[in-house]
């Protein structure tokens, strides 16, 4: 393959714009409340642990059972396995700093809560037949766990994913064996609502399974991606794509060079598993770019083709977008920039 530097210069920092066409949906009503389970479930008494939890459930019937299988990974009810039990004690024992410290970055939710409720009007906006959650739970997880997921009883937002890069917990050995730095310097506050929305996006419109183009596999990250500035018309690029200023901004200055390596190393057809996972999947760089060049850069590229695809098709719907197969949109496109 031949291997461009493009990213060995540092760029001017690039700051996203709004969506100077976004809709005003201040008057779309959203029912939501945020439920701190980590101040619930780091209270109760471990030497009356049964009773506690029993308590404990009345208030969260079906998250807490969720979250014991689900998320600490504990097999049984909490009311009948020894094991899990002695499990919910070590997770309390051990993760009790981690609770302690997040009570300290998160005396409220106030924040993330209105940005996540303006992302859910966004959402009834343009997926008026989506049921919205009622409720948004927080709790503290297990590092190699879950950090959002989308519960039975509502959005739930793993405040341990959500601590600022330097925190000592993702600096561990485990931490960094789990999330090396390239992905951890995204555990901060400011990803809440880009996280929550990524995981309603994907509930109305599931990632596709089998065989498919490297191409394709862009255009269906460019969708996710393209959804989600309606959804954050507010929000930083950045922010939503996971990359740095430097390293977006660089590939907006190098999108041609991007592109014509792609076409010449004829990577756009390619069905090789490995393939896809090295463009479209998380990683340090891409080192054919540059040390500076940002990992998934795919990703970018597939954004930039559903963006060309709907300039060309003002009046599709983000429903219609999310079910219109990747090949038409990539060739409808005509994306060849310069």
């Amino acid at each position: 393959m031949r291997k461009l530097l493009l990213f060995i210069l540092p760029f001017f920092l690039l700051t996203a714009c709004g969506d100077n066409d976004a809709p005003d949906v201040s008057g779309i009503d959203v029912k939501l409340e945020t439920r701190r389970f980590e101040r619930d479930f780091f209270k109760v008494d471990t030497n009356q642990l049964i009773p506690s939890l029993q308590e404990l459930n009345n208030k969260y019937p079906e998250f807490l059972q969720d979250f014991i299988t689900s998320i600490l990974g504990l097999q049984g009810r909490i009311d009948t396995s020894v094991i899990t039990q002695n499990g919910i004690k070590s997770f309390i024992s051990s993760y009790k700093p981690v609770y302690d410290s997040a009570e300290k970055k998160f005396p409220d939710f106030e924040k993330a809560e209105k940005e996540v409720r303006q992302g859910l009007q966004y959402v009834k906006y343009y997926f008026p037949g989506y049921h919205t959650p009622e409720r948004i739970i927080t709790f503290i997880g297990p590092i190699d766990g879950f950090g959002n997921v989308l519960a039975s009883e509502g959005l739930a937002i793993g405040l341990h994913s959500y601590m600022g890069k330097d925190f000592f917990l993702y600096n561990t050995e485990m931490g960094q064996t789990t999330y090396p730095s390239y992905i951890s310097r995204r555990f901060s506050p400011e990803y809440i609502p880009v996280n929550s929305m990524k995981n309603i996006i994907n509930d109305i419109y599931p990632p596709t399974q089998g065989s498919r183009s490297l191409v394709e596999g862009m255009v269906e990250r460019g969708k996710e991606l393209y959804v989600l500035d309606k959804l954050l018309p507010e929000t930083a690029d950045t922010l939503k794509i996971g990359y740095t200023e430097n390293q977006l901004q660089g590939c907006f200055k190098n999108e041609g060079l991007i592109w014509n390596f792609f076409l010449t190393n004829n990577l756009l057809n390619s069905i090789d598993a490995d393939v896809h996972k090295y463009y479209l999947e998380e990683g340090p760089n891409t080192p054919e770019f540059g040390e500076g060049a940002p990992g998934s850069i795919g990703v970018f590229v597939g954004w930039q083709i559903v963006k060309k695809w709907m300039e060309k098709n003002p009046d599709v719907k983000l429903p219609q977008l999310l079910q219109t197969d990747a090949r038409k949109i990539f060739e409808e496109s005509k994306y060849r920039p310069k």
